[in-house]
């Protein structure tokens, strides 16, 4: 089974498992049995506090017993062009009710039959990139490394954790598949969440890498679909390396998340 969803990254530059014990009855053994059904549809929760119900608005989602619940937009947001500093911090994800900011996050359910386990990849299609150029040579930004840092998994439920990348991904290559986690029979069952980067607020001993955004005067900067304010996340970013040509345009690429069943051994 693989599902993959294609997620579209602006970049602007201006100036539960049950567990069920043996029962012995004289000298003949009694297994117990339970089934774990699929409710269909998962309540989207804080990655941060799993037993929590958030609205993060409308996102990626695919459907099935293994599927992706939610997928976190991706924005650099707007940037100013220099040549000392060009690595640029993404905005951390927002919600539409009482939760603060949090890390780029992936919900993963798994309510399938089978236990065999998962793995999920990203994929960069192309580097980022404007078609509005007319420098058809450097449309492209050369050399431009998207990374995902400090992933870690956290749960509500008592299954086994996924394993997640915690060295730097960095999508060196386009068109290659990236190991985000990845889980072993019988792990990563109910639901998951996987974040890079985490809020002050995390209770899991997480390092915190949200900052909020303030403009030149100290005033907070808003969040525009949200009106809270915006904070950026240190955990993903993306350098362009000096040589690059950057003109003041909007800069897009596209990530495939493909959630795969690993092999029934």
């Amino acid at each position: 089974m693989k599902k993959k969803w294609i997620l579209g990254v602006g970049l602007i530059l201006f100036t539960s498992l049950f567990c069920v014990p043996q029962v012995y009855a004289s000298t003949q053994d009694i297994n117990g049995k339970v089934t774990v059904e699929d409710p269909g549809t998962s309540n989207l929760v804080d990655p941060e506090a799993p037993s929590t119900v958030v609205n993060p608005g409308e996102g990626p989602s695919t459907t099935g017993s293994l599927r992706i619940d939610y997928i976190s937009s991706l924005n650099f947001g707007s940037q100013k062009i220099n040549d000392t500093n060009r690595t640029y911090l993404s905005l951390a994800q927002q919600f539409h009710n009482e939760t603060t900011a949090r890390g780029f996050y992936i919900q993963i359910s798994d309510y399938s039959s089978e236990s065999s386990g998962w793995n999920l990849t990203v994929t960069q299609n192309q580097q980022f990139h404007s078609d509005i150029i007319q420098d058809l040579e450097n449309q492209e930004l050369t050399g431009a490394v998207l990374s995902f840092d400090k992933g870690w998994a956290n749960t509500s439920g008592a299954s086994g954790a996924p394993t997640v990348t915690r060295d730097t991904l960095a999508l060196n290559e386009m068109g290659i598949a990236y190991t985000v986690a990845s889980s072993k029979a019988g792990q990563g069952k109910g639901v998951w969440l996987i974040e890079f980067g985490a809020s002050e607020t995390n209770t899991s001993n997480q390092v915190p890498t949200l900052s909020p955004l303030e403009d030149a005067s100290g005033k907070a900067v808003l969040d525009n679909v949200t009106n809270k304010q915006a904070y950026s996340n240190s955990a993903v970013t993306l350098t362009v390396p000096k040589e690059a040509k950057i003109y003041p345009v909007q800069y897009t690429t596209t990530l495939t998340w493909t959630l795969e069943a690993a092999p029934t051994r």
